[in-house]
Parts: C-alpha cells; structure tokens; sequence
C-alpha cells in the first residue's frame, strides 16, 4: 500500500489517472497531449502508476494502452472509509450521479474497454486448465465452461443446476496454448435482437514462479454492461486465484456471467 499512497502523491501522477477514469485504454501520445512535459517524464510517471497496480498496460501492436485500475484505490476505501460513512458518502454520490446524468446529452458515447490484471501463485498451464475446464469453472465461477477450446468452436457458460441452460455464449477465436485465448462474449443469446458480441482476451505471462493474467473485455455494448463486468471479473478472478493457491475458493457467492444475473 505504501506504493499506492506515493504514487497518488505527485499531482501529476492524480492528473493522469483522471485522464484515464474519463477515457480508458489511451496511449502515451494522447496522454502527453494534457500535459506539459516530455514524454519521458510522463513515462516515467506512468510507470510508478504501473508499479502501483493503479494503472495497466496492455500492448496493441506497437503501442501500449493504459488502463486504470480502481482496486488499490478501493482497498484504501474499505479499509478506513467503508465501516465509517459508507451509506451517508452512497447517498451524496448517488445525488451526484443523478446530477451527472441530467446534465449529460443525448449522444451516445463510447464505452472504453475494460482490462483487469492479477498475479497467481500458479503455473501457466494450471491457469490455463483453470480457464478451460468444466469441472474447475464450474467450481470457483458457479457455471461451467464447455468446449474444445479449439478455434471456430462454440463455447457455453453453463449453469450448474442441471438445466443445461448456458447464460452465455459465443466462439473461439484464438488458441496459443498456454498463453492467449480469445473468446467471443454473448451474455443476451436469447434477446429477440442481438447485438454483436463483446469480446475477452486471457493473457497468461509466467514469470519465475508466479503468472500474471490479464483479462480484456471489449466491445462492451454500454455502461451497464460495464459496470457489471467491473463487478464480476475481479470477482471471478479473486475466487480463481485463491483456488488454485490454497485448493479453497473464497465464502462468497459466485458470479452469474449474464447480464440478467451480474
């Protein structure tokens, strides 16, 4: 936490991170474009941000796009913040959003792609088969993930209840075993007129005895499908790591991947 509280100490680290709450996923270039110094600097800047677990990095090409990473900053809240105020700094920040709201336009508005990291006590390939096995999704995520993970192959996100009934689905798009999977992302395969689907990258990098997971969801459809993404990786994720590092998922209820449900 000491990395988190020196980082948001320089202004211009906290400028930063205002730029990407109101526009995830920029580059270096744009964000220099706010600011008056060298790229260098902002560099620099950034990679404390990175170091911090504030902000992630995630490589297209020959860029790198930043992505904020409101975790560090929430644990800072439940630790002194939650079991103090939190219904009174709810009901303020719910008065605030409304405010927000009405004063927004009419015109639609990009939604910014959402990208969570973790790092997991784990081998490459025992995360992977965490990712892909039926049996282990079914355990830490409460639906099962079915397929032959094979590009062009359908997958479903099954419940567990016996129905059969899968909550999401969609298609394999990328196989690099253990390292990449790609996935297309349906979460409204019933709705009478359906949109095209999201979709989610796993990036698996080993390093040493640890592995860093990447999850990027893209092509989010709006803010409330978002925000309930927001919600569910880091749920998912949590539950994934403390499985395959203690053998225990963790005591609370899973996440439902349909929208319906999240």
């Amino acid at each position: 936490m000491d990395s988190v509280f020196k980082a948001l100490a320089d202004p211009t680290r906290r400028l930063l991170l205002d730029q990407l709450r109101g526009c995830d996923g920029q580059t270096l270039r744009e964000l220099c474009q706010h600011l008056d110094m060298a790229r260098q600097s902002v560099t620099q800047h950034l990679n404390i941000l990175v170091q911090a677990n504030l902000v992630t990095a995630v490589r297209r090409g020959r860029e790198r796009l930043h992505y904020l990473n409101p975790v560090p900053i929430q644990e800072i809240g439940a630790r002194w913040i939650s079991s103090f105020d939190e219904p009174r700094l709810h009901a303020i920040n719910a008065i605030k959003h409304q405010a927000e709201e009405y004063a927004m336009t009419d015109e639609p508005t990009p939604v910014p792609d959402y990208v969570y990291v973790t790092y997991i006590r784990a081998g490459a390939e025992q995360v992977w088969r965490a990712l892909t096995d039926a049996d282990l999704t079914a355990r830490y995520w409460g639906h099962a993930n079915v397929s032959d993970w094979q590009p062009g192959s359908a997958w479903e996100h099954r419940r567990t209840d016996g129905s059969g009934k899968a909550d999401v689905v969609g298609r394999v798009l990328e196989t690099e075993f253990p390292s990449r999977l790609v996935i297309t992302f349906d979460d409204a395969p019933d709705a009478e007129s359906p949109g095209e689907p999201s979709v989610v990258t796993f990036l698996v990098e080993p390093h040493q005895d640890i592995v860093r997971l990447t999850v990027t969801h893209e092509n989010l459809r709006d803010q409330k499908m978002r925000a309930e993404i927001s919600a569910g990786w880091p749920a998912v994720l949590a539950n994934l790591k403390s499985m395959l590092e203690t053998g225990e998922v963790l005591p609370q209820a899973p996440w439902e991947m349909s929208g319906a449900h999240a």
